[in-house]
């Protein structure tokens, strides 16, 4: 039976008059008094500061001959190198980094054997080519190659990034300033090679099979508006350019013998921005080359139409050259991203692999070259499992079935399948399948799993022009209080992004994903919002017509999704927020411009407010004036068209060495609301990038959103 909304809507003027009284009299401070929430025993309460120091798992790797494992695990901002080995899978750290000091650890490489490990610590430089310092150290930071012997302390190499790991483990290739270079992967002490200099930036160095005979690197050299495809002996540092051409080639793969290259041209899109929808394009296409002689000929061509617009996945290369001289790809041709494989001569159509409406996200192939394995949404469109499929397109069979998350699969020499995993409840963790058991690879986090945690329901509801979209539920336990409780949305960025019913595989989404559940446990009745141009759903619901700069249609899934709160029995539609990041700031500053009335406070976390200086952000070459069209769509989409409507607070969240979204963002968004008389509070992080490097400033973040919203939405009752 539903409650009495008569007494609660009696109680919403009130609580309203109390609200508006009491922004004028705060005057844009900030007030200490907090609503005293209802104690709880020791223990019972979420330790928010346990869920975002779990040690969160990333970069697994594998090596090629052994059944050996290494990942990273970032632990309350120390990130760390870990290794596992078979038949045991007992996971220990070879690294011993210690403090919350931002460096990033990535770019894991082992050897065949197992025994060499490579990695890099530091993160990318940005627009300046400044090294992110986030602890303001006067000495800087670096970016630098280091190497774990085997039974050894990790040793620095020295400058650089994107390591390829020689076979036996003796040498790494790797890139700095521009220029492609090789040392000694176990000797710090002796000179680097160069080996390539020149014009172009080098990436996705790909080193040719051992068996092959002479060995040979080829690179992606990337000139702005096209791209080649390189190659060198390096006996002989003869280097050529593979079939160059006017567009843009990359991703090179090696065939199973050396003999050929294969990689994926896609022609340049000069004129295309983003943030606006793209269907269609010129078609794609896979080519490859015989290296001996040159000879060049075309493995396949998308079609126009759906799936001529490049999808990638996430793997080391978007091409795997396999066993029966077939090549596997990504391809969106029936509006999802699927797998096929075609003949590598081109004598052939493609065949499907996994084809279907789910897409597909993670992929590795196993070391035999016959199957890939990968992660989708088959069957369970707001979860990941894994699947094996057979690259002569057989059938695919799934390896994880069950109500839990699971990505970033790495098949194993021996036909174990090591994996990143959690569920509703249980943070990220890596784990092995092997013999048909799976196991946890560091067993000793089960003893640390949080607890009074919440599962996730999925709920699907309208947005305002009636487009169905999916959300994540997070209900406080036990009964709600007789006026329901106050309600928040989140929404996540990217906005290629598809927020799951379960720990996230991003970090940044892992982190956001423990703050819900902390809400959740507070009070607070949560729905995370998987609004259209986001992943998981097909081109359709990704590519919206009028999505971002081109019309801002995602503010209706917002819209849509706080009539769902306020509609709901069990929730005070006088008290609902909302929260997010990137281009969740954005859509939270669309909601708090568009609909004061329905959302009474917003936590902005560096948020987008004016499309035309994003976009010149990721395109310097933009102008607006020269494209009047545009940057008027561009402006009229973003919150700072509609800012006449914003009478809600807001907290403003934004750390100033931020390379996606330009500080200047929140800076000139707090100068329009003040002069409105807007309630404006303010967390700044100097030296801070996009994606918080630092553990303690993440959870200062979160400790101020919290405190605002219990402020806000629960400070009248």
């Amino acid at each position: 039976m539903k409650r009495d909304r008569t007494r609660r809507r009696g109680c919403r003027i009130c609580r309203a008059m109390l609200t508006t009284a009491r922004a004028a009299a705060v005057g844009g401070f900030v007030v200490a008094g907090v609503l005293a929430v209802q104690p709880r025993a020791a223990g019972q309460e979420v330790d928010l500061e346990a869920l975002v120091g779990w040690p969160f798992p990333s970069g697994l790797v594998a090596a090629a001959d052994s059944p050996v494992v290494a990942w990273v695990r970032n632990e309350r901002g120390a990130r760390n190198v870990w290794l596992a080995r078979g038949p045991e899978w007992q996971g220990r750290a070879v690294t011993a980094f210690a403090g919350d000091d931002g460096q990033e650890v990535a770019s894991l490489a082992v050897s065949a054997d197992g025994a060499v490990v490579v990695f890099v610590r530091g993160g990318a430089p940005n627009r300046a080519g400044e090294t992110p310092n986030p602890t303001s150290n006067p000495g800087g930071a670096e970016r630098v190659l280091w190497s774990v012997p085997p039974n050894g302390p990790a040793r620095r190499l020295g400058s650089g990034h994107s390591p390829v790991l020689s076979r036996d483990g003796e040498h790494v290739y790797y890139i700095h300033n521009r220029t492609v270079r090789r040392r000694p992967a176990l000797h710090p002490e002796a000179d680097s090679e160069l080996l390539a200099t020149g014009r172009g930036t080098p990436a996705e160095l790909a080193l040719s099979p051992s068996e092959s005979g002479e060995p040979r690197l080829a690179w992606t050299s990337r000139r702005g508006d096209h791209a080649f495809v390189a190659v060198m002996d390096l006996e002989t540092r003869d280097l050529r350019y593979l079939d160059p051409s006017l567009d843009r080639d990359g991703s090179p793969v090696w065939s199973p013998d050396g003999a050929s290259i294969a990689f994926l041209r896609v022609p340049s899109r000069k004129g295309q921005l983003p943030f606006f929808a793209l269907r269609e394009s010129l078609p794609w296409s896979i080519r490859a080359v015989r290296v001996e002689d040159g000879f060049a000929w075309q493995v396949f061509a998308a079609r126009a139409g759906p799936g001529s617009v490049h999808r990638s996945v996430s793997a080391d290369r978007q091409l795997f050259w396999g066993a029966g001289d077939r090549i596997a790809f990504a391809w969106e041709a029936n509006g999802y991203t699927n797998l096929y494989s075609v003949a590598a001569d081109g004598d052939a159509p493609p065949v499907p692999i996994a084809e279907g409406a789910f897409e597909v996200q993670y992929v590795s192939m196993t070391p035999s070259g016959e199957a890939l394995v990968f992660s989708s949404n088959q069957g369970d469109v707001d979860r990941q499992h894994l699947w094996r499929a057979p690259l002569d397109g057989s059938g695919a069979q799934p390896l994880t079935p069950g109500a839990g998350v699971e990505w970033g699969p790495v098949p194993l020499a021996g036909g174990d399948v090591a994996f990143l995993a959690s569920s509703g409840t249980v943070p990220a963790h890596a784990e092995v399948l092997s013999g048909g058991e799976r196991r946890w690879l560091a067993p000793e986090q089960r003893s640390a799993l949080p607890r009074n945690l919440v599962e996730p329901a999925q709920v699907v509801f309208p947005g305002t022009d009636g487009l169905r979209v999916h959300g994540q539920l997070f209900l406080p336990k036990g009964s709600p209080p007789l006026e329901g409780w106050p309600g928040v949305l989140f929404l996540h960025g990217g906005s290629r992004r598809q927020m799951l019913l379960g720990f996230h595989h991003r970090g940044y989404y892992h982190n956001t994903y423990s703050f819900n559940q902390r809400l959740a446990d507070r009070g607070y009745a949560v729905l995370s919002v998987n609004y259209r141009s986001g992943i998981g759903y097909g081109m359709e619901f990704r590519e919206a017509e009028g999505y971002g700069a081109g019309g801002a249609s995602e503010v209706a899934d917002v819209l849509g999704a706080g009539a769902y709160m306020a509609g709901r029995d069990d929730v005070d539609a006088a008290r609902i927020g909302l929260w997010g990041g990137s281009y969740g700031g954005y859509l939270t500053a669309h909601g708090l411009a568009q609909a004061s009335r329905m959302f009474r406070a917003g936590v902005d976390v560096h948020g987008v407010h004016d499309w035309n200086p994003v976009i010149r952000n990721f395109v310097p070459s933009y102008d607006p004036a020269a494209r009047p069209e545009v940057a008027r769509s561009a402006f009229e989409s973003s919150p700072m068209a509609h800012v006449d409507g914003w009478t809600s607070p807001v907290l403003l969240i934004h750390g100033d060495d931020d390379r996606n979204v330009p500080f200047s963002e929140s800076v000139e968004l707090a100068e329009v609301l003040r002069n409105k008389g807007v309630h404006v509070e303010q967390l700044v992080f100097p030296d801070e990038v996009h994606g918080f490097l630092l553990h303690r400033n993440w959870m200062a973040a979160f400790r101020a959103a919290e405190d605002f919203f219990d402020r806000f939405l629960k400070g009248d009752r």
